[in-house]
């Protein structure tokens, strides 16, 4: 195709980028769109905007691109649309750039903590019912053995700033604090359930294991057990689809890991097996892998390795790592 031609189709996808900015709420909603994908139900809680109303205002920022869509189960979620691949790529990162600078309301915050509040609630419940049968229930999708050699793996092959402090969020029952526990002096357990805690602590003593902290938390709070700047190694094994708002989490690890500090996560790709959200309590069903490397560089983190394979089961592991940038801003200690 010439360049010619090329014209009227550049002019197209123009006039729709303008149309689409041109909306103050419309702008709000790609803000938002930057740290977390969302529902159109949530949508319009969040901005007090009837469902017809936010469907029009979502159908425009689809049409110049600016958001994509994804379904977990019967529902549809949004998020921000990468800017690349598209006319306009430019202007589209600058608008990006510009959104993200924007303040969120008061009421708009608050909206967004009863939101995450539900979230986390429901997965509360779910692990609160079924802690026992979870680990059967896991294995039909991705059991332990399937990825802890290659995680444990890409753990000894990364350079770290030193062997001292290592974090797992959502230990399941505990099965790689071993692994941790012989290669780091320390070595903090992170779990928002109690019982599934209790398992891991269990595990881990009856593996004589003395050197593992347990803490219950949600990481919401992270900041008020572990030092910022002071984590080596961060790991997370099929978490991430358990949490409220991914984009958070990664921003809350970010800032304790050390500079050159490296996050390693386990987790699905996208799939559309919505019966792992009964049985699993998966809030999200799986990641494109290009929604962790945008969260990831939105917290100053750098992609690194990746391991990719398939399962029998039709379902497909990634394995990802990720470096805190050595230039990021340094983060105060608590006192």
């Amino acid at each position: 195709m010439n360049a010619t031609t090329d014209i009227p189709n550049a002019l197209d996808d123009l006039s729709l980028l303008l149309k689409a900015a041109s909306d103050p709420l419309r702008l709000q909603v790609l803000r938002l769109l930057a740290q977390d994908s969302y529902g159109v139900s949530e949508l319009c809680r969040i901005f007090g905007v009837r469902q017809s109303g936010m469907s029009h205002h979502l159908k425009i920022l689809s049409q110049a691109n600016l958001v994509t869509t994804r379904r977990e189960g019967n529902s549809i979620f949004y998020r921000r649309a990468l800017a690349s691949g598209f006319n306009c790529a430019h202007l589209r990162n600058e608008l990006f750039v510009e959104i993200d600078h924007l303040s969120v309301s008061d009421e708009v915050e608050d909206q967004l903590k009863v939101i995450r509040a539900e979230r986390v609630s429901s997965s509360k419940e779910f692990f609160n019912q079924n802690s026992e049968k979870f680990r059967s229930q896991q294995d039909l999708i991705a059991s332990y053995p399937v990825y802890c050699e290659q995680v444990s793996e890409l753990i000894h092959k990364t350079k770290l700033p030193s062997q001292h402090l290592a974090i797992e969020i959502g230990p399941g029952e505990g099965e790689f604090l071993a692994i941790l526990s012989q290669s780091f002096d320390a070595v903090v357990a992170v779990d928002n359930n109690q019982a599934m805690l209790n398992k891991a602590k269990v595990n881990s003593e009856q593996q004589n294991l003395s050197n593992i902290e347990f803490i219950l938390d949600d990481t919401s709070n992270i900041e008020n057990f572990v030092d910022v700047n002071s984590v080596d190694l961060i790991v997370a094994n099929m978490v991430f689809h358990h949490v409220p708002s991914p984009a958070n989490l990664f921003s809350n690890l970010a800032r304790i890991l050390r500079p050159n500090g490296a996050l390693v996560i386990t987790d699905l790709c996208l799939h559309d097996q919505n019966w792992a959200r009964e049985a699993c309590g998966d809030i999200w069903l799986g990641f494109d892998p290009n929604d962790l490397s945008q969260w990831a560089n939105n917290a100053n983190l750098i992609n690194g390795q990746s391991i990719y394979f398939a399962l029998r089961n039709g379902f497909q592991i990634q394995i990802r790592q990720f470096e805190k940038n050595s230039n990021a801003p340094i983060a105060f200690s608590r006192k």
